[in-house]
């Protein structure tokens, strides 16, 4: 597993991601309430300090004490607490089904919608983060079975507009221009409006 990814301004911190499946799904998993790059700084953020990235090794420590090194500054999240928790949910997740091993959940898979079930099934991952997890295998990982573009919904096409989408400074840019863009327009990431109070007629 050798990736494109690029997102973290750190060289061996991106080279963890397009590496070690585990730091991926991690990354992932941290992708929400904070920017990319400090999302996905995580994984190397947490090697550093344990050494490692063993599933196992992870859900076998008390939860406290590894969301207590989570919390250490520089935190791994705005909510390191929660996050951390998460982590070692989603730890426990990878040895109860895949042998500790991230990369089973697709390289075991017969089709992109089953990798996307599967992640959808693990804690911390709904439908959008599970959808953009199947285009960053496809678009940064060279995962690309023949549905993964139905799979991966919206994030499947050439729109710039998720992590997925970024291999270098400048797609990187423009991804955060099209964020910026789809907040001032009061949409999500899929195109859709943001909920609004219906007008009485």
């Amino acid at each position: 597993m050798t990736g494109s990814l690029y997102i973290t301004g750190d060289e061996a911190a991106d080279r963890l991601l397009n590496t070690d499946a585990n730091a991926l799904l991690i990354g992932m998993l941290l992708d929400q309430q904070v920017p990319m790059e400090w999302a996905f700084m995580g994984p190397a953020t947490l090697l550093e300090r344990l050494g490692h990235l063993d599933p196992a090794r992870i859900a076998a420590m008390d939860i406290d004490e590894f969301v207590a090194i989570c919390c250490e500054k520089p935190a791994i999240h705005r909510f390191p607490g929660s996050m951390g928790k998460r982590i070692h949910q989603i730890c426990a997740a990878l040895v109860e089904h895949y042998d500790g091993d991230a990369r089973k959940i697709w390289s075991d898979a017969p089709s992109s919608r089953e990798t996307y079930r599967r992640l959808k099934a693990l804690p911390g991952y709904g439908d959008e983060k599970s959808k953009i997890f199947v285009a960053i295998l496809a678009k940064t990982q060279g995962i690309q079975p023949e549905d993964w573009r139905e799979a991966a919904g919206k994030f499947g096409d050439d729109v710039p507009r998720s992590v997925a989408d970024i291999h270098d400074e400048a797609s990187l840019a423009t991804v955060r221009e099209w964020k910026k863009a789809q907040k001032a327009a009061k949409k999500d990431k899929q195109d859709n409006p943001l909920v609004e109070r219906a007008s009485s007629t």
